[in-house]
């Protein structure tokens, strides 16, 4: 009874509400202001003023040479023949991804997903997910050269509609400094002052009319893209973009706080393009129809199988309202007719100040003069409004409108219905803010809401590949604003977490029928509601064991709840995340900042920041019993538990995603059947298994213990020596990066560096680290880099590689511990591990925490998964009958099948690039595999680097104690044998391709690609560039005052051009400057396409790169793209790239990295 009454008493304290006036935190100001300004002003202008933008780091990849291959590839509603008529292209594709173990509490991820005040609570609402297979204790990322993919075809744990966006998320071409290029952007921001201003307009596809569907996202594509006042911005360093969902448009803007040449604020410039762009955008007949064919071609890009899917469950989730039938894109007969007048009268309707929030985050140090500074910009806007519109009754007028408070979403409901029905009160409307959730009604999946059981929805299509059935709970958001909220929130992530975790373990070891079981449930902002969703997915042969499986074990968790050890496991390893997220309080960026505040405004949940959750998380954790935490657990699953049942909740959906026709060895392709009473029978098979409860798992602590590691030392006795042969040093440390080098006694190199946060100078080390330490505090991460990768494989052993380290990944154990327990003190220690093999690399990298012996145990894990990996059988049998799988569902993809033979054609048809084939896998057998990956860790081809806040002594402590004691290279005399790698000969019969798929939808998609150098500067031909540039005159385009000066300058520049570095950085601003002019030529000028994109691979120890240009487009049109993105290519060598064309790049990229002061001062 104490705990009852504890638990009902802090239930009902609200939660610490965030103040967001100018207090401090170590450096870091935080500040939230609403803002009650007359007309003027915005209802709620929200700023998060904060000093810990996000660190970024950009990689480099390229160069462009002769030798274009060409790939077209077309889907046809009207070709019922799937046939390929002569081909070539080129494009890479990841493997079939599956999780290792990860702790499901990752260290990043906590601010998104464990504390309820957080956006996380909620279902992403803006990205699609990828759904990974079977958990295990390491990720599985093994990938293929060209286009990015997943095993499954069928859509991930959450379901999101498309959201019509002018982002990379889709991605975008409008993305206006980065055009999808080469970069991997990610920001230097605590390195140099940005911030963040994003403008929510709170209008969106629910608010359109039965002949406005899509017209939201046009005005996007027409204020975003027409703005001057944007386009002035590029040269500063500032990104732009947009994004059009179901209930909101968003424009924002990442800027420098200063201009590069002065301190001029950027911040009023940037304030007046929103402003421009929201309330003030010129709809010029000339634009919308440039905007109109960018969409109409985006409409077709996106209109992928796993869009149609995500479609499909959106559709049937939300049947009883608007939202399943008001898709941001909007329908292609509705965009053809629009002009000018009717998108105007549109955002007349719709954009004004009073129905917009301004959310500023980043490093603003006066805040009154940024108040004045909105006030000022805004202020106009809102007069003008006011005297455009007609008068209005309110006795308030525009101060009363302001001051009203968010609507519920019952009277925002009424009020949409109002406003679409009676244009008579367009004038009140125009001084009343929107709501910030869809104003929908949702039929609730509670007892007496909702009488009418839904039978299961199939969707069946000739792209999908596997079966995947999704059962859907809807229910209304519970706002977390009291300790009892946030309470229930814990218990119920405890409770998904064991659940999660006993899916994917129990079955691991014994060829589950599924190919992955995940159970989300969260709120969604986007859609007003909370969601829980049971997605299970599975080969089509496999679909009624893989329900049954599921459904059992949900009822298992249901009817007899978490053990007390998964109570205490869960709630520890959520607790030590939660402090790893206080501890990073100012490291967190300015977008995830403002992600979070905007999110939670949709919710309706107290905000809190990342310090207050902490606190308020160990304030109720105290208070959670075992019982409550089953009984408030159980409450989630009983949908699925208790279907069928009078006092069970009914399901809002249930669909299934299942393909048309399947292969079948030794037959063929088959046509695959299903029926929806089939689908409840094997629902209602799972409720029927007998069930046992849950036993406990003994949880090492250490996998190894302090008398074998001393026995280790004993035999072993591992020492540093020196770093070669020719100098007799063993310790080298680069005084500008703080990295030192050492080497052990047993061959391996270690790189180490023991402070906290990496400057971004140094390069590969830097490269692993910098995205790490930007988001963590108190942490390490260690990677482990094998030479050699799939190049390695021998000709009867293509596919040796990726396969083993698949096998690897899908058995888990490691001396004598299970799987089970490797992934549990994964949990226990937060680590999180992933696996890779690439085509020159296979890859390890550990991420952990400090507290508890973190690093030791990564360092453990590392030494056992050396020295005492264990090959399984079942799990070589998972692995092959994985790629096996996928390479079936190639044809099935239009940007696959393309990537795949395009590859073939431009390497020669060297299988080491692509997937392999069914032969192939067949040919493997675990010895095979297990020899193909082992022979590869062999002491001087491995390489570990480790960063993280520790000091010198304990992480070479750590490096002799684990790594020293790795037994010597097992064949340190074999070398790794490398066939040649050849690029097709040019031209080939195979320098064009067609590939021709069968679909209900037209689509055409197109790729261009050639040779390029590696990341040095080497050709496949033998040829070093770096002899090539040293023949190049040096122009002098300085103006010293002396001949020592010239001199001076000339000498700076021999070694530029000498640089490591320099043709990986040159080939990176190229790529800039090639997709800046794609986009300005294909998209803009000629309206030809809605996403063209140059890109480069290039590698580090093979002697070759490429270069690849994809563009979507319509079958009618996609011949003209195609040429078009030649002629541009061409027209480097007449249209040669100009000083400023060039420098407005360089300036760009150095804002973003905070490097614009250092590059001028050499």
């Amino acid at each position: 009874m104490s705990t009852s009454s504890s638990s009902s008493v802090v239930s009902g304290i609200p939660l610490p509400q965030k103040r967001w006036d100018s207090s401090c935190s170590r450096g870091r100001r935080s500040i939230r202001v609403n803002i009650p300004v007359p007309a003027a002003s915005l209802p709620s202008t929200r700023f998060h003023l904060s000093r810990s933008p996000t660190a970024v780091a950009a990689r480099w990849q390229g160069d462009v040479r002769n030798g274009n291959t060409i790939g077209l590839a077309f889907q046809n509603k009207n070709n019922n023949n799937t046939t390929i008529r002569k081909k070539k292209k080129k494009k890479k594709s990841d493997a079939p991804k599956a999780w290792k173990w990860h702790s499901p509490v990752s260290h990043l991820q906590q601010f998104k997903k464990w504390i309820p005040c957080c956006s996380s609570l909620s279902r992403n609402c803006y990205r699609k997910t990828t759904l990974y297979p079977l958990a295990t204790f390491f990720l599985d990322k093994s990938c293929f050269p060209l286009s990015t993919h997943t095993l499954n075809t069928a859509s991930g744990n959450q379901i999101y509609a498309p959201c019509a966006t002018v982002g990379p998320d889709e991605p975008h071409a409008a993305s206006t400094t980065w055009p999808d290029g080469l970069l991997e952007k990610q920001d230097f921001d605590s390195l140099y002052p940005q911030f963040e201003a994003h403008m929510e307009v709170h209008v969106g596809s629910i608010d359109e009319e039965d002949d406005e569907q899509g017209i939201a996202h046009m005005i996007e594509h027409v204020a975003f893209l027409g703005s001057k006042k944007r386009e002035k911005l590029l040269c500063t360093g500032a990104r732009s973009n947009a994004y059009t969902d179901f209930h909101h448009t968003v424009f924002h803007i990442h800027s420098p706080s200063c201009t590069k040449d002065s301190d001029e604020e950027l911040l009023p410039l940037v304030l007046d393009a929103l402003n421009e762009i929201a309330f003030h955008p010129k709809f010029l007949s000339s634009r919308v129809e440039k905007e109109r064919r960018a969409i109409l071609s985006e409409l077709q890009m996106m209109n992928t199988i796993e869009y149609r899917v995500d479609c499909q469950l959106l559709q049937h989730l939300h049947s009883e309202n608007k939202m399943s039938k008001r898709f941001p894109i909007g329908l292609e007969e509705q965009i053809k007719k629009w002009d000018a007048d009717k998108i105007r009268k549109f955002h007349e309707r719709w954009y004004f100040p009073a129905n917009a929030t301004l959310y500023i985050v980043g490093d603003i140090d006066n805040i009154a003069k940024t108040i004045f500074q909105i006030e000022a910009i805004f202020e106009q806007t809102g007069l003008e409004n006011e005297t455009a519109s007609p008068p209005t009754s309110s006795a308030f007028g525009a101060m009363a409108n302001f001051l009203i408070p968010k609507l519920s979403a019952g009277f925002a409901e009424s009020l949409s219905h109002e406003r679409s029905s009676n244009s008579a009160d367009q004038s009140r409307i125009k001084k009343e803010r929107h709501a910030v959730r869809p104003p929908v009604k949702h039929n609730w999946s509670l007892l007496g809401h909702n009488t009418d059981i839904k039978p299961p929805q199939i969707f069946q299509h000739e792209l999908l590949q596997n079966f995947s059935i999704n059962m859907f709970c809807k229910i209304p958001v519970n706002k977390v604003r009291t300790f009892g909220d946030l309470r229930n929130v814990l218990m119920k992530r405890i409770f998904l977490s064991a659940l999660h975790f006993r899916i994917n373990t129990r079955y691991k070891s014994s060829n589950p029928p599924f190919t992955s079981i995940e159970l989300d449930h969260s709120d969604s902002g986007r859609e007003g509601c909370t969601v829980t969703t049971l997605t299970v997915t599975a080969e089509p042969k496999n679909w009624q064991s893989a329900i049954k499986v599921a459904v059992q074990e949900v009822r298992r968790l249901k009817e007899f709840g978490v053990t007390k050890g998964e109570l205490t496991r869960y709630m520890d390893a959520l607790l030590k995340d939660s402090e790893q997220l206080a501890a990073m309080i100012d490291n967190v960026s300015s977008v995830d900042n403002l992600d979070f505040i905007m999110e939670s405004d949709a919710l309706d949940h107290t905000v809190m920041d990342q310090r207050q959750g902490h606190e308020s998380l160990m304030a109720v954790a105290g208070t959670v019993t075992l019982d409550e935490a089953n009984t408030i657990g159980a409450q989630v699953l009983e949908f699925i538990s208790d279907f069928g049942k009078p006092t069970a909740p009914l399901p809002a959906a249930v669909v299934a995603c299942v393909p048309k026709k399947v292969h079948v060895d030794d037959i063929g392709e088959t046509e695959f059947k299903i029926t929806s009473s089939e689908i409840t029978a094997a629902i209602k098979s799972g409720l029927e298994e007998p069930i046992e409860a849950e036993p406990e798992l003994e949880v090492p602590k250490e996998l190894i213990s302090p008398m074998q590691l001393q026995e280790l030392r004993m035999q072993q006795r591992p020492s540093f020596i020196p770093l070669t042969s020719e100098i007799n040093v063993t310790k080298v440390q680069d005084k500008e990066t703080g990295i030192t080098q050492r080497r052990l006694s047993n061959g391996i190199p270690v790189n180490y560096k023991y402070f906290a946060f990496p400057c971004s100078s140094c390069f590969h080390l830097q490269f692993l680290l910098n995205a790490y330490f930007k988001n963590e505090a108190r942490g390490g991460v260690m990677r482990l880099i094998v030479g050699g990768g799939r190049a390695a494989e021998t000709c009867d052993s293509k596919g040796a590689v990726v396969v083993g380290v698949r096998t690897l990944s899908e058995g888990g154990r490691v001396g004598n511990f299970s799987r089970e327990q490797v992934e549990l003190f994964c949990v226990n220690h937060l680590i999180n591990c992933s696996l890779e093999s690439t085509e020159e690399f296979i890859l390890m990298e550990f991420r952990f925490t400090l507290r508890d012996n973190g690093m030791h145990a990564a360092f453990q894990l590392l030494h056992m998964v050396l020295e005492h990996s264990v090959w399984l059988d079942d799990a070589f049998d998972r692995a092959r009958q994985l790629y096996l799988s996928y390479y079936w569902s190639i044809p099935k993809s239009l940007e696959r099948s393309t990537a795949h033979k395009l590859m073939l054609a431009m390497m020669n048809g060297d299988e080491c690039f692509v997937e392999p084939t069914p032969k192939s896998l067949q040919n493997l057998t675990l010895k095979s595999v297990k020899d193909a990956v082992m022979n590869q860790f062999v002491g001087d081809n491995m390489e570990v680097s480790i960063v993280g806040d520790v000091s010198k002594e304990e992480i070479e402590s750590c490096i002799l104690d684990y790594l020293g004691t790795v037994r010597a290279s097992r064949d340190s005399e074999k070398e790794l044998g490398f066939s040649p790698i050849l690029f097709r000969p040019s031209p080939s019969d195979l320098q064009f391709q067609q590939v021709f798929l069968k679909d209900t939808d037209e689509r055409a998609y197109a790729y261009i690609a050639g040779p390029a150098p590696n990341r040095w500067g080497f050709t496949v031909d033998g040829k070093d560039l770096f002899e090539s540039v040293a023949d190049i005159p040096i122009v002098d385009d300085s103006q010293p005052n002396s001949e020592e000066g010239k001199d001076v300058h000339k000498d700076l520049q021999r070694k530029l051009r000498g640089h490591p570095l320099f043709f990986g950085i040159t080939m990176g601003l190229l790529a800039e400057v090639i997709n800046s002019r794609l986009f300005t030529t294909v998209r803009d000028s000629l309206g030809l396409t809605y996403d063209v994109s140059f890109e480069l691979n290039l590698f580090d120890r093979l002697k070759l790169g490429w270069y690849v240009i994809s563009v979507t487009s319509t079958p009618s049109k996609v011949y003209k793209a195609v040429d078009a993105c030649k002629n541009v290519l061409r027209g480097l060598h007449t249209s040669k790239i100009a000083p400023r064309e060039l420098e407005r790049f360089i300036n760009a990229i150095l804002k973003s990295a905070g490097k614009a002061d250092s590059f001028n001062e050499t």
